[in-house]
């Protein structure tokens, strides 16, 4: 890169960093306040200041993606103090605003053993499994994966087996592109588990998951390139 053009992307980065300031700050737009905390923690890695606007943003201006943000941030200690229970209240904040990543990570640390994780509340499955409902209404692949394998094996005292419900939520999940699931539902027309056999949607489904596959070797390559 030539001298000049080094300084031009500089003075773009500075006055990047200059008009999300103003927009968050004068302008109090919280969508520009995300922005802001987003360069903090990318581009001038100053996570502290990044996780200070997040949890503002999350508190004054109940800005979803800030809760879910500042949650990631408290659960590993990043910018700020480890504190696993803050966490899992920012989680909270975001998965009520409607955010769909904090539902998972809420479903997630609800089915978990949480004195594991070192999170100050009762294991508690039945609200796990609202909060991963939710992340999966809101197209988070993963939660809807999670819920299947609730009903593949079931779970003592919360989930009996069900491998029609195992069949809509692998389903889901394969829709939005998760490659286990399409392996499950290929499995799944195989066997005939939870759905009559056929064999050329099996087939269909394992193609699917191989593609899936392929996809993610190949977006791997990239950015290892990049790298």
């Amino acid at each position: 890169m030539s001298l000049k053009r080094e300084e031009e992307v500089k003075e773009y980065i500075q006055n990047l960093g200059t008009e999300y300031r103003f927009g968050c700050f004068h302008e109090k737009k919280p969508e520009v306040c995300q922005l802001l905390g987003e360069y903090f923690e990318a581009v001038t890695k100053d996570l502290e200041k990044a996780a200070k606007v997040f949890k503002s943003n999350c508190d004054d201006n109940k800005f979803p993606r800030s809760c879910f943000k500042y949650g990631g941030f408290a659960f590993i200690g990043q910018g700020c103090k480890e504190d696993k229970d803050a966490a899992y209240d920012y989680f909270k904040k975001g998965c009520d605003l409607g955010n769909a990543p904090s539902c998972l990570n809420l479903g997630l640390l609800n089915v978990t053993n949480m004195s594991e994780i070192k999170v100050d509340r009762p294991k508690d499955m039945k609200a796990g499994m609202e909060y991963l409902q939710k992340a999966c209404d809101g197209k988070e692949h993963l939660a809807c994966y999670y819920l299947s394998g609730m009903f593949i094996s079931g779970v003592p005292n919360t989930v009996e087996k069900n491998m029609k419900k195992a069949f809509d939520y692998s389903m889901k999940a394969c829709e939005l592109r998760n490659m286990y699931a399409c392996a499950n539902i290929s499995q799944m027309y195989a066997k005939g588990d939870g759905v009559e056999a056929n064999a050329d949607l099996a087939k269909k489904y394992k193609d699917i998951a191989l593609d899936i596959q392929e996809q993610v070797k190949s977006s791997q390559q990239i950015q290892f390139q990049q790298t």
